[in-house]
């Protein structure tokens, strides 16, 4: 049985190695000139960072954190997390809710009032029976969080980092994902008690040397030799019982196709799509993000990342500070940022070239405080097209139509883009184990 696997980032590069344990027979097709997908690292001047944005590896799931740091095995650091939210100048610990101690006076109360009113709230909605889900993701932070944490924290950042009308969005996806703190952490912390929040990523895993792209390196070694660099997908065909997986140039064929490039570049490649399934893919709604990658000459602060929800700080909505992830990501005596910035086509981020924009994020930063200019010694910029799936109201008919269609054809859709899921991860991980063991059963 021969399996092709559209796309060579991490879910594709897990799903070869753990197929090919089972002695399939696979080939990895991959666009780019090398495997990584968002996980890609590169180095310049002695600076390594992770074109894709921030990479760390942490999880609740247990299996798959074992797994990755097995695959890692001595080429891995461990970091306790120091994290930050930048708010009127002040660095406030993070979860936001967990460092109201950290608040001017007035914002601590607006944001422990809010809070108790919005829990007490929901308990009598919950006594009384009536809790109706959120309409929107608005409504939910505010259900959630309360006005004041929603104002100063909640609203402005998820407005930076969606690049879309939050009132727009569907609130199905959230829960879960970001907990509702207890009330009791977030009454310590407005008493200067301190409490933690995210306990998971209270610790983090990153590779000693070679960035994040050195995991996929390290997942994809069994297998390397199978994967195709160059190989931009452009047609799929199922004919006389194969799969033929065309980049224009060249045919592949296969018993089996499953696709991890992103689903509305899949059904591009498709033949014979119906009007309505070509409207809905058209109709998912993604962001991209530009990383603008900054060497210094001196130290950072120890932080691991630090969140900008203000629109007053400029374009990112998070910088992360990689020199402090492991030794050998910046010179002896040196510091770097990598500052991440969502985007939509037309929007002033996109509108600048790749030179404008890192010289307006650097005054940015400066401006905030963050880095001085004369200490940058490196500036390096990357676009990523596929960044952020927008669950916007229409998403969840969108995803049916469309997912429905491709796996009427029998072709198997697993990681980020091709489920169209906000994955982290450890998600695209745990996905591409559940489907291998899928196949097993049903072999």
């Amino acid at each position: 049985m021969s399996t092709a696997i559209l796309g060579a980032g991490l879910t594709g590069c897990t799903l070869a190695r753990l197929l090919a344990e089972d002695g399939e027979e696979v080939v990895v097709l991959e666009a780019a000139d090398t495997p990584g997908g968002l996980c890609r690292s590169f180095t310049a001047d002695g600076f390594t960072f992770d074109t894709g944005g921030s990479h760390i590896i942490f999880s609740r799931d247990e299996e798959v954190l074992d797994w990755v740091r097995n695959v890692l095995g001595m080429n891995r650091e461990e970091r306790r997390r120091e994290t930050k939210c930048l708010f009127k100048g002040l660095y406030v610990k993070y979860p936001f809710e967990n460092g109201l101690q950290d608040l001017p006076p007035e914002d601590r109360f607006a944001c422990l009032d809010g809070f108790v009113r919005a829990s007490v709230e929901a308990e009598l909605a919950d006594a009384r029976g009536d809790v109706a889900p959120p309409a929107h993701f608005l409504e939910w932070i505010r259900r959630t969080f309360g006005d004041g944490i929603a104002d100063r924290y909640m609203v402005p950042y998820n407005e930076k980092i969606w690049k879309y009308p939050l009132e727009r969005m569907s609130a199905h996806w959230v829960d879960g994902r970001v907990p509702r703190p207890p009330l009791s952490d977030v009454i310590r912390s407005a008493c200067g008690l301190s409490t933690e929040g995210y306990l998971h990523q209270a610790v983090f895993s990153y590779p000693s040397c070679g960035g994040i792209e050195a995991l996929i390196r390290a997942i994809a070694s069994p297998v390397l030799d199978r994967v195709r660099c160059g190989f931009r997908v452009t047609g799929v065909r199922h004919r006389d019982g194969f799969f033929r997986v065309s980049d224009g140039c060249t045919e592949i064929q296969a018993d089996r196709v499953i696709s991890t490039i992103p689903l509305p570049c899949l059904v591009d490649a498709l033949d014979d799509v119906p009007e309505e399934v070509a409207d809905a893919a058209g109709a998912l709604v993604s962001n991209a993000v530009a990383c603008v990658f900054i060497g210094l000459k001196r130290a950072v602060p120890s932080y691991s990342w630090v969140y900008l929800p203000s629109p007053d700080l400029g374009f990112p909505n998070r910088i992360s500070f990689p020199s402090n992830y492991a030794h050998a990501m910046a010179p002896e005596g040196c510091g770097s940022i990598l500052a991440e910035c969502t985007y939509r086509t037309g929007d002033p981020v996109d509108s600048l070239d790749d030179g404008e924009l890192a010289q307006t994020v650097i005054e940015q930063l400066a401006a905030a405080g963050v880095l001085r200019s004369d200490d940058v010694v490196y500036v390096g910029v990357s676009r990523n097209p596929w960044a952020y799936v927008v669950y916007d109201l229409d998403y969840c008919r969108s995803i049916r139509i469309v997912r429905e269609h491709v796996e009427a054809r029998g072709i198997d859709l697993v990681g980020r883009f091709a489920e169209f899921e906000y994955l982290n991860m450890d998600g695209c991980i745990r996905h591409a184990f559940d489907y291998v063991r899928g196949r097993r059963a049903c072999a």
